[in-house]
């Protein structure tokens, strides 16, 4: 298993170099030529040449026949007055850009350290190089430049740029501090404002997860109470259920032991006033009776008659008493439904 020798490495890549790599990405984003923030919100430049004058913004030309108002202006150097040179350098070195092309500003400059204007940009990068483009000017001759030429005798008033490849580059140490100031103003408030729209935005969603949160416990709520009402309705249910059984078991109960005191009383009514009983006895659907009549024969002709009984017997022959009566005994077999 190979392991490398340094031990801040991970995959390939040196973390020491973290904090760089962040600082010169976002370097890039925000101030770089080709920087897609800087292109709309850096102030309106009027470039004034030999040939005229341009607006840029950002690092792209304006089109258009009128020219915008603009609170920062700059003049473009001629060709002759500019030394331009393509460096080719590792990519490790973009880390520390800024210091390296001071070095090189210095091994590459023709005129003295005191009297060398410089600018460079970016204008290639790859895997393990990249490339920027170096202009390095005389101060003396700019300077008597923009006093011949533009009537300029304050450095600071005015930027000053040079256009190589059809690409403008801002050389260092004039009036571009005016234009830095207005674009770091303007990000700033930009920058107010995206935090204000995202605090806003989480205050909406706060607001709605909040609203959702109190409607799902009010949900919870009515779903207890419906489990509540819905266990109540359950036990009442089984409560009823039980009630239709004892119900069920008492209409089976009383199909299968009839009332005695309802057959007591059909037999009372059907009875003449010479017969009477002696005795009742009623198991289920049956009944055993004994009594005397003056014609036993006719009250049994009488109960078969009745629609009540299903049959009626004479388990015993009828017996003729000393009084002149007759003594019966009858077994009788209830119809269906006679005894409810």
């Amino acid at each position: 298993m190979l392991q490398s020798a340094n031990n801040w490495e991970i995959f390939g890549f040196d973390v020491r170099n973290l904090g760089k790599e962040w600082r010169a990405a976002w370097r890039n984003f925000l101030w770089g030529y080709d920087s897609p923030v800087k292109s709309r919100l850096d102030e309106v430049v009027s470039v004034h040449s030999e040939n005229g004058t341009l607006q840029y913004q950002g690092a792209e030309v304006i089109d258009g026949d009128d020219l915008l108002p603009s609170q920062c202006d700059a003049v473009m150097l001629p060709e002759d007055l500019v030394l331009a040179k393509t460096l080719e350098m590792p990519a490790t070195v973009e880390l520390e850009l800024d210091s390296v092309m001071v070095y090189e500003v210095l091994a590459n400059s023709p005129f003295p350290e005191n009297d060398t204007g410089f600018g460079w940009r970016l204008i290639d990068k790859q895997n393990d190089h990249i490339v920027v483009q170096l202009a390095v000017v005389s101060l003396s001759a700019t300077l008597a430049y923009l006093e011949r030429q533009h009537d300029v005798y304050d450095i600071r008033s005015r930027e000053v740029w040079v256009s190589v490849g059809n690409k403008p580059i801002m050389l260092q140490g004039f009036g571009e501090a005016r234009r830095d100031e207005l674009y770091l103003g303007r990000l700033k408030r930009a920058a107010a404002m995206l935090a204000y729209c995202c605090l806003i935005a989480l205050l909406l969603v706060s607001g709605l997860t909040m609203a959702k949160y109190f409607e799902l416990e009010q949900y919870r709520a009515f779903a207890g109470d419906i489990q509540q009402r819905s266990q109540s309705a359950s036990s009442m249910r089984e409560s009823v259920l039980r009630a239709n059984d004892a119900v069920n078991a008492i209409a089976t109960l009383r199909a299968e032991n009839p009332n005695p005191h309802l057959e007591l009383a059909r037999l009372t009514a059907l009875l003449n006033d010479d017969a009477y009983l002696e005795s009742l006895s009623m198991n289920g659907g049956a009944l055993r009776i004994r009594g005397r009549a003056a014609n036993a024969a006719e009250i049994m002709e009488l109960l078969i008659k009745e629609p009540a009984y299903a049959s009626v017997t004479a388990p015993q022959a009828i017996v003729k008493t000393p009084a002149g009566q007759e003594r019966f005994t009858l077994e009788i077999t209830l119809a269906k439904g006679a005894g409810s």
